[in-house]
C-alpha cells in the first residue's frame, strides 16, 4: 500500500475527496441541497459505494454523505458516476460549504419551511458562488425554532425561524389553569390578578403558545420572522454567533446573506473566519455595513479583488 503524495491528497481534496488516514484511499463527499436526499439519490450513492468504495457510507454532522474507501485511480470514475446520477461531489475549501437545515419543514415545532429556504439558498449561493474564493470556509444553517437543533448560532451565517405572538388580552378570562401558561416552555406566562401577563425578557418567540387559548387570546400567526446569527464557530476556537439586532422577513434573507459574504470577502484576511473578522473590525461597523446597500453596489469590484493578506 503506497500512501498518496501530499500533492495528490491536496489536489483531490479540492474536488471533494478526503484522505482516509493511514490508507491509500479517500472518502467522497456527496452534497445535499438541504440535508435531505431522494430515495433514488441514496440508491445511487449505495451503488457508487459498493462499486468504487468499501461498501459503506457515513452521514456527516451537517447531513452530507461520505463514501469511504475510494482509491486514487477511481476518483474520476466516481466524479463521472456522480455526474450521471445527478449528484454533486465537493464541499471543501475556502468557500461556501454545503448548507444544512433542520427538519422544521415537517417538525411539529417548525415555524418555517426550513428545507425549502435552504434549497433556495443552496441554488443561489453554493452553486452561484461556487467559484468565489473566500478568506476561509463559510458555513450556513437554517433552523426552524429556538430549540436550535441545527445550531444556527454556531455557523458563520445562521437563520432561526420564530413566530411572534400577538396577545388579545381583552379576551383573557383569567383561568386558574391557563392553557397558554401550561404550554409555554420558558415559563414566561402567568396569570396575575385575573389577567395573563407575559415576561417578555423570558419569551423566545418560539410560537408554542399561539392558538393554544380556547378563548382566542393568542390568535393565529402564519408568517414567520427570522433571527440571524453571524460569525459563529465551533471546535478549537468557539464563538457564539452575533445575533443581528432585529427580526427579518423571509424575503430579506438572501440580501442579508449576500451582504455578509461581500463584507467577509472584503474585510477578512486569508485563513480568518467571519467571527474573528467581526471581532477585529467591530460588531457596530459590521451591522452598519449590512444596513446599507453600499456592499451591493460594489459587488463586482469586491469579488474581483484578491483576498487580503496580513501585513508581515
Amino acid at each position: 500500500m503506497a500512501i498518496p503524495s501530499q500533492q495528490e491528497i491536496t489536489r483531490v481534496k479540492a474536488l471533494g475527496f478526503l484522505h482516509n488516514r493511514g490508507t491509500d484511499t479517500f472518502s467522497a463527499r456527496a452534497v445535499s441541497k438541504n440535508g435531505t436526499m431522494t430515495a433514488q439519490q441514496l440508491k445511487s450513492l449505495a451503488e457508487c459505494a459498493e462499486k468504487y468504495g468499501n461498501g459503506r457510507v457515513a452521514i456527516t454532522s451537517r447531513l452530507q454523505v461520505e463514501m469511504p474507501g475510494i482509491h486514487l485511480e477511481d476518483v474520476e470514475n466516481v466524479r463521472q458516476f456522480a455526474l450521471d446520477a445527478g449528484l454533486v461531489i465537493g464541499g471543501t475549501g475556502a468557500k461556501i460549504r454545503p448548507l444544512t437545515a433542520c427538519k422544521g419543514t415537517t417538525c411539529v415545532y417548525g415555524n418555517a419551511d426550513t428545507q425549502g429556504i435552504c434549497a433556495q439558498l443552496y441554488d443561489r449561493f453554493f452553486v452561484g458562488w461556487g467559484n468565489v474564493a473566500l478568506p476561509h470556509k463559510f458555513k450556513i444553517a437554517v433552523g426552524g425554532c429556538p430549540n436550535s437543533c441545527m445550531k444556527p448560532s454556531l455557523n458563520d451565517f445562521g437563520i432561526e425561524a420564530h413566530r411572534l405572538p400577538v396577545y388579545d388580552l381583552e379576551k383573557c378570562r383569567g383561568c386558574k389553569k391557563c392553557f397558554i401558561a401550561q404550554k409555554c416552555p420558558m415559563r414566561a406566562i402567568e396569570v396575575v390578578e385575573g389577567k395573563m401577563r407575559v415576561e417578555e425578557n423570558l419569551c423566545t418567540k418560539c410560537g408554542v403558545c399561539i392558538e393554544k387559548c380556547p378563548f382566542g387570546v393568542t390568535p393565529p400567526v402564519t408568517k414567520p420572522a427570522f433571527a440571524i446569527f453571524v460569525g459563529g464557530t465551533w471546535g478549537k476556537h468557539t464563538r457564539m454567533g452575533t445575533r443581528l439586532n432585529r427580526f427579518y422577513e423571509r424575503e430579506e434573507l438572501e440580501t442579508v446573506l449576500e451582504k455578509t459574504l461581500l463584507w467577509f470577502k472584503e474585510n477578512a484576511y486569508v485563513k480568518e473566519r467571519l467571527g474573528a473578522a467581526i471581532d477585529r473590525v467591530g460588531v457596530d461597523a459590521f451591522e452598519q455595513a449590512i444596513a446599507s446597500d453600499d456592499l451591493l453596489t460594489r459587488k463586482e469590484a469586491i469579488l474581483a479583488a484578491p483576498v487580503r493578506e496580513r501585513a508581515v
